[in-house]
């Protein structure tokens, strides 16, 4: 069984080992989480959540209200979205679905909220692997895009379109 928690400071060493693993690494080569930092904080427009198979540690995903989160990463955008970061911290756990159902529990808890209309992602262009995984998902490309140092497409998922 899948959960989502809080991630806490004691997730800190397992952050920063997944942090450091090559398939991480090229999916978000440029990005510092300051999870030293951050751990210690809860904004209310941020969650930031360990996926747990059984017990175990797997993923951690971030999900946040663009339009409120306080670096602009995603500069002036529309209210009732949501931006969901994910990735799977040992690559001996990809390609098992667990992914997809990481990604299907993330999304409910962002529709769970009436108010929100589409959930955005940004991953790099060059992540063919991850292209595939959202569009499979029903996520729909919508620019391509500069963050940063980093070209990223945006993908869309509307909350008609998404199949819980």
């Amino acid at each position: 069984m899948m959960i989502l928690r809080a991630a806490t400071p004691d997730d800190l060493a397992l952050l920063l080992h997944w942090d450091e693993q090559p398939h991480v690494v090229a999916s978000d080569p440029t990005d510092d989480w300051h999870w030293e930092l951050e751990l210690s904080r809860s904004p209310d427009w941020r969650e930031q959540l360990i996926a747990e198979l059984d017990g175990r540690p797997i993923g951690v995903i971030q999900i946040i209200d663009p339009a409120r989160e306080e670096s602009h990463y995603w500069g002036d955008i529309a209210t009732n979205l949501r931006a969901i970061d994910i990735w799977i911290g040992e690559a001996s756990d990809l390609g098992k679905g667990y992914g997809t159902q990481m990604m299907q529990l993330a999304l409910t808890r962002c529709f769970a909220d009436p108010a929100v209309t589409a959930v955005l992602l940004d991953p790099l262009v060059s992540n063919i692997r991850a292209h595939r995984f959202y569009e499979r998902l029903g996520f729909e490309r919508i620019e391509q895009r500069r963050f940063g140092e980093d070209d990223c497409f945006v993908y869309r998922l509307s909350r008609n379109d998404w199949h819980d």
